[in-house]
């Protein structure tokens, strides 16, 4: 078993807090074999409240099972009991945790931060939910409590084993 830890990057400016929206969020990653190095073509979904049966686990379940298409080896992961680390302005421009991954036999190499997000206004607390980070990486919006622009660009994610 293999703990990896994902880290993301962004610039912020003028918000805090930047997070997943909510529990079911839909993270997505390239997952590779570990056994034959194969990368899966496409990014693969995965989230934190629905759960898989392993095969030949003894009712033992993960967050995300996978046969590789060229060793056809199963393989599973699964998220720790942690909760999210928000990314704060404190990391702004360098990388920071976000979330630790038991993996089985996969590794992820890569991130996607499409989805719902949200974050805090820096100075006035005002929560920015539903935000969407797509095709381009980039969140602007204007807090109208302080009169100020806030954005979030160039989200970047990072796969590090965990100590």
């Amino acid at each position: 078993m293999v703990r990896l830890q994902l880290s993301i990057k962004a610039e912020l400016e003028n918000v805090t807090n930047l997070q997943p929206e909510n529990e079911s969020f839909e993270y997505f990653f390239q997952v590779k074999c570990t056994s034959c190095h194969e990368v899966h073509p496409k990014f693969v979904s995965l989230n934190r409240l629905e759960e898989q049966e392993v095969s030949g686990g003894k009712g033992n379940t993960a967050h995300f099972v996978w046969k590789c298409g060229f060793c056809r080896r199963e393989s599973s992961a699964k998220f720790d009991n942690l909760p999210i680390r928000p990314y704060t302005v404190d990391s702004n421009g360098q990388f920071a945790p976000l979330l630790t991954i038991d993996c089985r036999g996969l590794e992820f190499t890569a991130f996607n931060p499409e989805g719902s997000w949200r974050c805090e206004g820096l100075d006035s607390k005002t929560i920015f939910s539903d935000m969407q980070f797509e095709a381009e990486v980039e969140w602007v919006d204007y807090d109208e409590k302080v009169s100020k622009p806030v954005s979030v660009m160039d989200v970047v994610g990072e796969w590090k084993r965990a100590s």
